[in-house]
């Protein structure tokens, strides 16, 4: 026998790659096709996003009037527009600059005498509304990701819905868990109480609340109403990090990081309001209102509350991820159930089975000893699939199973066509070596044109496709990669290999011809 080639190297190489991935205990995560789990599609309420918007750019207009000492008055929203009133004429200039610098043309800027009213654009609208739903299948997908989920899917369906599919979810406390972590708007606010008519909020209307530029929230846990001034100080937007913590009475508490602008506009209104109090509020609900003693840098703070662990875990997830610029409402649910999952798999594993049986008798009667080598090469060509997904992480669905079927009948062909092709050499009467390089060299072209036109089409569907398409997309590339390694270069290494055991009056044994 020769000594061993390179090619026969990286067929045993790969072999060795394969099983040493699966026996170390990897496996490929199931999708939710075959593990059972949930599957939602969201609607997202772009209104309250324009609503939330007008609000931040509020907040906006005070900072940026405070930063400049400029001393203005009634400041208020309206359902899509600002209003405010500066009292020096001297600062009019310097304020509508102000706006041109912050706003831009998110807004159109309409005046009276000293009076300011700041109208968001249409365009600024539409924007508002695109980016809610943006905005929203990323911060669903972070907060799936932190919370440790397997691949789950999340995409933008249609304008404004979103898909979400979350494998092995399967019990009713994990699916309402994962509901109330998707919902969660996780808006932080912190919001200076009006300490001067708070002291009848609770005979107080929203609607007089509202006059005064103020509304009325209520604490999360003793239900006592508060009356907040409606612009907060600040919000979730300039927040950096959340994370669990421990109160001073080994409670769970969320510790909260600020951004550098955040933290200035913290610092600078505790420096200016001690003894009042400031709100912390989480999703229009109070979670504490503590008095300020003394200015507060560092912009870090922490909510206190009536908090489980995993309450706090969830909040600090939400928090983290970003806030939904606007909710999100359940339109549609179905839980995929494991047993029908197992159930899946018993059909596909039993397709999957019975094909690799036929084709493995199949080549063994028609092809004999090459048709033993060739099984061998579709063998090491499953295990390196499998490898691979595990390697990886990727998600196993069922018309990824279909795949794999489908990748047996690929790889069995290109053994088919280069068998086919050594046999007619043979029967040319060219030797034995010369019939199966050119075997190999004429069957290549052939193998390498159809490979590649399938590789195009599933590398297509998986960046255009979703969920379940990528699944088959993604296995049908690996197992043309990896029917290229085996089914060309690996057997043709096992042909050279045994090339000096080879002989004329064996080529029944070999190929299944006479000789």
């Amino acid at each position: 026998m020769k000594k061993l080639n390179y090619r026969l190297v990286l067929f045993a190489l790969a072999l060795i790659f394969a099983l040493s991935v699966l026996l170390s205990g990897k496996r490929p995560t199931l999708g939710l096709d075959l593990q059972g789990g949930l599957h939602m599609l969201l609607g997202v309420k772009t209104d309250v996003a324009i609503k939330s918007r007008v609000k931040s750019m509020a907040t906006n207009v005070a900072y940026f009037l405070d930063k400049e000492d400029i001393y203005y008055a009634n400041l208020a929203i309206k359902e899509t527009s600002i209003s405010f009133e500066i009292l020096d004429k001297d600062d009019e200039l310097q304020t509508k600059a102000l706006i041109q610098e912050n706003l831009g043309d998110a807004v159109e800027t309409k005046e009276n005498g000293l009076n300011f009213e700041l109208i968001m654009t249409e365009q600024e609208k539409l924007n508002t509304k695109e980016n809610a739903i943006n905005q929203a299948v990323d911060t669903i997908r972070n907060r799936l990701d932190q919370f440790g989920l397997a691949e789950p899917t999340v995409a933008k369906q249609g304008s404004d819905k979103i898909l979400v599919e979350v494998p092995g979810i399967k019990t009713q406390e994990d699916e309402q868990r994962i509901r109330d972590l998707i919902a969660k708007a996780a808006h932080l606010q912190l919001m200076a109480v009006d300490e001067a008519r708070n002291t009848r909020v609770t005979t107080m209307s929203p609607e007089e609340a509202s006059s005064f530029g103020d509304v009325i929230l209520y604490d999360a846990k003793t239900k006592e109403p508060y009356l907040l001034r409606e612009i907060p100080i600040l919000d979730g937007s300039m927040l950096t990090d959340a994370k669990v913590g421990y109160d001073d009475n080994n409670n769970p508490s969320i510790n909260f990081t600020l951004n550098g602008q955040g933290a200035k506009i913290f610092g600078d209104f505790s420096g200016k309001n001690r003894g009042k109090r400031m709100a912390i509020v989480l999703d229009d609900k109070i979670y504490s209102a503590p008095v300020i003693k003394e200015r507060i840098g560092g912009g870090k703070g922490r909510i206190t509350g009536a908090f489980t662990t995993e309450e706090a875990h969830d909040v600090a997830i939400a928090l983290r991820s970003g806030a939904l610029l606007a909710p999100v409402e359940v339109m549609e649910k179905r839980s995929v159930g494991p047993s029908l999952g197992a159930d899946s798999i018993r059909a596909s594993m039993f397709a999957l089975i019975f094909g690799f049986v036929v084709v493995i008798a199949f080549m063994v009667l028609y092809y004999s000893a090459a048709g033993l080598i060739a099984n061998a090469a579709l063998i090491v060509n499953l295990l390196l699939i499998v490898a691979v997904m595990a390697l990886f992480g990727a998600t196993l669905t069922l018309p990824g199973m279909a795949g794999i079927v489908l990748t047996v009948g690929m790889a069995v062909d290109a053994n088919v066509i280069i068998s086919e092709r050594i046999r007619e050499l043979l029967k040319e009467g060219k030797s034995i070596t010369k019939a199966i390089e050119d075997g190999y060299s004429n069957a290549f072209s052939a193998i390498w044109d159809a490979n590649i036109t399938t590789l195009i089409a599933a590398v297509a569907l998986y960046v255009y496709g979703t969920g379940p398409v990528k699944g088959f997309a993604l296995t049908i590339s690996i197992g043309i990669l990896a029917s290229m390694l085996t089914a060309i270069l690996g057997t043709h290494g096992i042909y050279e290999y045994f090339l000096p055991k080879i002989n004329k009056n064996r080529l029944k044994f070999w190929f299944g011809i006479k000789g």
